[in-house]
């Protein structure tokens, strides 16, 4: 039993900071506290950041100050050691590490990271630092290169001296292998290991992994940035050292090279902007101008004048000196990186034997419904029976980084909404990695459909006065357009609103999508995911003074959502009084809204009118109501309007740091939903996968 993991490598360049993120998403799909521990960093300042503390603390929000978090500078460990007080080094290590332990369900552990030279004596002090802490080692190691013998090798090493310094091996993970031996690395590492068969995985090297992009090079080089600083993003397959006329070098260019070559180079700048720009010819990652000379001043005004350019760097250094620096680069993975930690995530998920961690680490215990775990569940449900999701914002940057990650993830299929010059300009301008030949891109007025959109429009609406004229004019807009493949059956449901308002998104949904059988109106939920349990909130989004009936039938479809979602209902109709005590037109609303949906819902939990602080607050619902079964334990929380629903939530959200996930339309026979024009990519991302869940019910 263990509530902690030492994640340590046999040798450097292992890829701690993949294998750091699948364990930390992990153990958060267990329990919110869950803290990151360094006890050496290789930082030779304080002011410099370790990137491994700074990328899990940052991504996954942690509950950790960053200077918590770790023990020592390296320096300060090689000072200490030359004076005669390693023992005060470990002594130091176990005493923070204790603090740290009472503090946090678990703690993640991160050995050091065999840069400097003396890597058998860092082998050493992880080995005393995880046998002195009783933590099991998780044992990395790298295939990059190297034969399956050479790959294995280090790694019995690094096992058999961890077990003679009595060491409990929790698995041994190898990265960075070729992928064409990945089977066979892992059947030799399980049969010549001595121990932890069950816990031993490979994962194949990985391009966009193994690639830095623009920033680190920048970084790296201290690279003056000339032009594209908003595409830094992109990532560097190839440098490619530029000196030739025009028609000798462009066959050499190849996708995401970096062109490096002096900045005098005029022809050779404007050359490699053109062929990045034709079809004919491959995108480029970045332009690297060297020996400080800045391009020619009627050179500047022309690149000053197009109106995107992929990243243009300018160093001090000569070309060779130049080259030799750029191949000691090593990439990393940065929090605001998504796209390379979505593709970690699933990397991980793919090739490492979860379960037998899992097993592993037993003592993490389940502490309820953590946000982490509820995503977690949606993402896999989503992921079950992929749905076709709709999406007519196809241009908005933030919709495009949505639509990268859920299909680098395998969730959903993708249908983008307009023109594909369009779109194609808006990814190579964002530098989005975007395979759209698994994304369905439809212009709607030249689909072959829209003509018998255009029709369903119109039979469906003629009874309200719409001319086919008019319908064809509807159908032109995106949001028409979209609803009606979703009501055709030609997409599952639809998500919108991040460049729209509500109305624009909904209008078409309420037109001829309309509601369920048996239900009258269309109402929204919020999933809250709070620290330790995700509530539903219901309606905050869309009807602005519901009465009784409307109210009954809001709390029965919030009820049903929640349960959908792997929340258990237990609905609570909030007013300003509990029970019986109150007076007055607004809490009889609530508590004739109560008494309808009882009767129609016998099944459910469901009590009101009741205080927001006697619905979920225990120690208060025993003063309060005593008798119920609902009050203090309540998961599903029905406001009474609008105005206390909408502001309820974002007081919420804004002061608790909760993820408010919504709003989720329900109500309607199918799913179309609406984004907050301020709206994140992960909001994005959480309502499309929200959307494909309810598409999946809905066809059940």
């Amino acid at each position: 039993m263990t509530n902690a993991i030492y994640i340590t490598a046999a040798e450097s360049h292992t890829g701690k900071s993949l294998i750091s993120l699948g364990i930390t998403e992990l153990l958060l799909r267990k329990t919110r506290r869950v803290g990151i521990f360094r006890p050496i960093i290789s930082q030779r300042t304080p002011q410099q950041r370790d990137k491994n503390i700074d990328l899990i603390i940052s991504y996954f929000n942690l509950d950790i100050d960053y200077d918590e978090s770790y023990v020592f500078l390296g320096r300060e460990v090689n000072e200490l050691i030359v004076q005669g007080r390693y023992g005060d080094v470990l002594d130091e290590i176990i005493r923070k590490y204790k603090e740290l332990e009472g503090r946090y369900d678990f703690l993640l552990c991160i050995g050091t990271d065999f840069i400097s030279e003396g890597s058998a004596f860092e082998f050493n002090i992880n080995a005393d630092i995880a046998r002195n802490l009783g933590i099991p080692v998780l044992v990395l190691g790298h295939a990059a290169d190297r034969t399956i013998e050479e790959a294995v090798s280090p790694i019995l090493l690094a096992v058999e001296s961890f077990i003679d310094q009595e060491c409990q091996i929790l698995g041994v993970i190898v990265n960075r292998a070729d992928p064409d031996n990945v089977s066979e690395l892992l059947e030799t590492l399980k049969k010549r290991l001595p121990v932890c068969h069950e816990c031993v995985s490979v994962i194949p090297t990985n391009r966009v992994l193994g690639s830095p992009t623009i920033k680190e090079i920048a970084t790296h080089l201290n690279a003056d940035i000339l032009y594209g600083e908003d595409q830094l993003q992109r990532q560097a397959y190839r440098y490619l050292i530029v000196a030739m006329h025009l028609q000798n070098y462009l066959s050499y260019l190849s996708e995401n090279a970096v062109v490096i070559t002096p900045g005098d180079r005029g022809d050779i700048i404007l050359s490699a902007l053109q062929a990045h720009q034709s079809k004919n010819y491959p995108n480029l990652a970045a332009i690297l101008l060297t020996t400080g000379f800045q391009p020619a001043p009627d050179v500047k005004k022309l690149l000053d004048g197009l109106p995107s350019l992929i990243p243009i760097l300018s160093v001090k250094t000569d070309t060779y000196q130049t080259a030799q620096r750029i191949g000691t680069i090593y990439p990393y993975i940065s929090a605001d990186n998504h796209a390379k930690i979505a593709l970690s995530l699933r990397l991980f998920e793919e090739y490492v034997d979860t379960q037998a961690l899992e097993e592993q680490i037993s003592a993490v215990e389940s502490k309820g419904m953590t946000p982490r775990m509820f995503l977690y569940n949606l993402v896999q449900k989503a992921k079950s029976k992929k749905q076709r999701i709709v999406l007519p914002e196809s241009i908005d940057p933030r919709i495009l980084k949505a639509t990268e990650i859920l299909l680098s993830q395998e969730i959903v299929d993708i249908i983008l909404l307009g023109k594909e010059q369009e779109i194609r300009r808006v990814i190579n301008q964002e530098g989005r990695r975007i395979d759209l030949s698994k994304v369905s891109i439809i212009d709607p007025a030249n689909s072959p459909r829209f003509f018998d959109y255009v029709q369903t429009l119109y039979e469906l609406r003629k009874d309200k006065g719409l001319t086919l004229d008019a319908a064809r004019e509807l159908m032109i807009d995106i949001s028409y357009f979209g609803t009606m493949m979703v009501y055709k059956g030609d997409a599952d449901g639809m998500v919108s609103g991040a460049m729209h308002t509500t109305q624009h998104t909904i209008r078409p949904a309420l037109q001829f999508v309309k509601t369920k059988p048996g239900f009258s109106v269309v109402s929204s939920v919020f999933f809250m995911c709070l620290e330790d349990r995700v509530l539903v909130y219901g309606d905050c989004a869309v009807n602005p003074n519901p009465t009784a009936e409307q109210l009954a039938e809001i709390a029965i479809s919030s009820a049903d959502t929640a349960r959908a979602f792997g929340v258990e209902p237990k609905v609570a109709l909030l007013s300003y009084s509990s029970g019986e005590s109150g007076q007055g037109e607004d809490v009889e609303k609530v508590r004739a809204a109560t008494r309808l949906a009882q009767e129609k819902r016998p099944d459910l939990e469901l009590e009101g009118p009741i205080q927001y602080d006697a619905a979920v607050d225990k120690e208060v619902a025993r003063q309060k109501m005593p008798n119920s079964t609902v009050a203090g334990e309540a998961t599903v929380l029905i406001f009474p309007d609008l105005n206390t629903g909408n502001n309820t939530y974002k007081a919420v959200q804004r002061e608790t740091g909760a993820i408010a996930i919504g709003p989720i339309l329900q109500g309607l026979n199918k799913p179309v939903n609406d984004l907050s024009r301020g709206c994140t990519v992960q909001d994005v991302i959480n309502t499309i996968v929200i959307t494909a869940i309810q598409a999946q019910d809905g066809k059940a």
